[in-house]
């Protein structure tokens, strides 16, 4: 991205704990949020759903194996999949397994997919006109491990009318900006600086 050029640019970066939103131009932030809403709430969603519609008891690497393979931020239904979970049943404390489709894990993550949308939302509300007209041109960069799941980008185009890109590797994304934001020490001097003033 050309962030350090009077060029807005929007990036989403949905992590493990977090998700974070910002409005990106000349070295700076301009506008941003973060919440705590991400990948491991969806793993709990997925827990609790399972273990109140099923009575089946799932540890956190379960949940993020049926996220990853049949997670679905949009209704898909020609596409429905389905997994099988493996848990304890909580009635007769014996393992249990049991077939799950992709619409129902829609379902039990689509608190935390909203709250998502609407903080994209949010950020974009309070972009000035300069920058907004720049990101309807250039789309918004989505990045993180969020990234990875099934429609994310395009549900997250259709809410917001803009075109969504997925960076080429997002679960490392953050790592090699970091990197490369070391190799460039000058512009992340001007990066810190201006986080400064705007916390004074």
């Amino acid at each position: 991205l050309p962030f350090t050029e009077p060029i807005g640019n929007m990036v989403i970066d949905i992590g493990g704990g977090t998700t974070e939103v910002a409005i990106i131009s000349l070295a700076g932030i301009v506008c941003s949020r973060s919440i705590r809403v991400a990948g491991d709430k969806m793993d709990f969603a997925i827990i609790q759903y399972i273990r109140r519609k099923y009575n089946l008891l799932i540890g956190e690497r379960t949940a993020e194996i049926i996220k990853t393979t049949i997670g679905n931020a949009s209704p898909d239904p020609q596409n429905l999949e389905t997994i099988e979970v493996k848990g304890r049943d909580l009635t007769k404390g014996i393992p249990k397994v049991l077939s799950i489709d992709s619409e129902e894990i829609r379902m039990a993550i689509s608190e935390q997919i909203d709250a998502i949308v609407q903080t994209v939302k949010t950020v974009l509300e309070q972009t000035p006109p300069e920058l907004a007209a720049d990101i309807a041109e250039r789309g918004i960069v989505l990045t993180g491990g969020g990234a990875l799941l099934k429609n994310m980008d395009k549900l997250l185009s259709e809410e917001v009318g803009l075109p969504i890109t997925i960076t080429e590797d997002p679960l490392s994304t953050i790592a090699i900006g970091a990197g490369k934001a070391l190799d460039s020490i000058e512009i992340l001097k001007q990066v810190v600086i201006k986080k400064s003033l705007l916390d004074i």
